[in-house]
């Protein structure tokens, strides 16, 4: 079993900073990419970054600039740094690793609301 635990959601205002953070646990035999992927209300689900086993980042348009993830190996923990925080990053952001030949786990998701 792999589990997938997010932290660090919460309230910010416009401008503010949050740093999320997912750790995977479990029975990770081996690892091809690990993201952060976002769901407002009334939308789809969208990616937001992703960093692959050869630490090869790639981030939406509309964060480019404002966030950033990395990967601590030996924590098996994945984290992404908001900065500049908009009110349409307000969302659900879901931690996504794909391991183990492919497979997709999710964690359960943690709330990031922006507002004044």
């Amino acid at each position: 079993q792999v589990q997938l635990v997010e932290s660090g959601g919460g309230l910010v205002q416009p401008g503010g900073s949050l740093r999320l953070s997912c750790a995977a646990s479990g029975s990770i035999f081996s690892f091809n990419a690990m993201g952060w992927f976002r769901q407002a209300p009334g939308k789809q689900r969208e990616l937001v970054a992703a960093i692959t086993s050869g630490g090869r980042t790639n981030y939406a348009d509309s964060v480019k600039g404002r966030f950033t993830i990395s990967r601590d190996n030996a924590k098996n923990t994945v984290y992404l740094q908001m900065n500049s925080l908009k009110p349409e990053d307000t969302a659900v952001y879901y931690c996504k690793l794909v391991a183990n030949f492919l497979k997709e786990y999710w964690g359960q998701g943690t709330q990031v609301t922006v507002s004044s």
